[in-house]
């Protein structure tokens, strides 16, 4: 007799007409016949009915789906034995959610030590969820962090793995430029941008479109205006003052320092809790061991704050900037 699997029985969603409809498997297939229209015919791991390669080789991807539960939730079940076969290889992570958003493409390579790190549940699997906080779509690794994701959605992410011209694409970029990208993200999505004075005149406009900069701290902060003031960027929600973001880019500077810098806002004034630390992919591990600290774990900085990579940050601006 059949035994469901772990995934099938999480992703029957609904039943009709007497017939169980398996909602994964519809956003799979529905993503596999994408794929195979644009790279070929794929082929399935005898082992797995999740893990596919494209071509010979050229790329795996692991497939997992989730429905969208309230709150804009979604949970996802990765087996740790299927995590091990994406290592050394051009491997992805697909994310499906059932509510006909494009597909998320992660490069297993930037999360592998992340995973190596994380001890997976007693059914063997690595329980993730995809998030969206203040409009922003992030990865949540539970003992590990938030992590940014905007970076990862859609095909092109996949096309430039394997199309060897632009597999170095993204530009080496400077603390002013990555600087420059985020405020012009957090621009192009409607918010008044800080960026400290002294930062101001090295903004690099050929990377982004023009953006007015606040003069000052928003009214209401008095207290952290000194911390604030020397945050790479804050995004401000226009009209009422509210901070919905700051970053802090940690080009060559420790990253604690800047999660030191949060932890001293978050104390003072936890009316804000969006925080992001940016930074090269090599110090995502450094990041998952610096922010859970005890001091950051117990002020309950470790659940608010989110790591982005500079690549993540160069193709999500390049992203909202074509839907302009």
């Amino acid at each position: 007799m059949y035994r469901l699997s772990f995934r099938e029985s999480y992703c029957i969603l609904l039943s009709v007409g007497g017939k169980l409809k398996y909602m994964s498997n519809v956003h799979k297939n529905k993503n596999l016949d994408l794929l195979r229209s644009k790279f070929g015919e794929l082929s399935k791991f005898s082992n797995s009915q999740s893990l596919f390669t494209v071509g010979n080789n050229a790329a795996r991807i692991y497939f997992r789906y989730s429905k969208m539960h309230p709150g804009g939730r979604t949970f996802f079940g990765l087996r740790d034995v299927d995590l091990r076969q994406l290592e050394g290889h051009n491997s992805f992570i697909c994310f499906l959610v059932d509510n006909d958003s494009p597909p998320i493409f992660i490069p297993y390579s930037d999360f592998e030590e992340i995973f190596r790190n994380t001890q997976p549940a007693s059914d063997g699997q690595h329980k993730v969820q995809l998030t969206s906080r203040n409009g922003t779509l992030e990865l949540y690794v539970a003992r590990q962090g938030h992590f940014n994701v905007e970076g990862y959605i859609g095909f092109e992410v996949l096309e430039r793995s394997l199309d060897a011209k632009k597999i170095h694409n993204t530009p080496l970029l400077s603390h002013s430029q990555v600087q420059t990208l985020i405020a012009g993200i957090g621009s192009i999505k409607g918010y008044d941008i800080f960026v400290p004075d002294n930062n101001v005149s090295q903004l690099d406009w050929s990377l982004a479109k023009r953006f007015q900069v606040l003069p000052g701290i928003p009214r209401g902060f008095e207290s952290i205006k000194l911390v604030l003031s020397e945050i790479d960027v804050i995004w401000v929600k226009s009209g009422n003052n509210t901070i919905e973001g700051l970053f802090e880019v940690e080009h060559s500077t420790p990253i604690y320092s800047g999660l030191l810098r949060f932890n001293d806002v978050l104390l003072t004034d936890p009316k804000v809790s969006q925080f992001s630390i940016v930074s090269n992919d090599s110090r995502r591990e450094l990041f998952s061991r610096q922010v859970f600290r005890p001091t950051f774990v117990k002020s309950g900085l470790a659940e608010l704050v989110s790591f982005f990579e500079y690549e993540n940050i160069f193709n999500w601006y390049a992203r909202l900037n074509k839907k302009q």
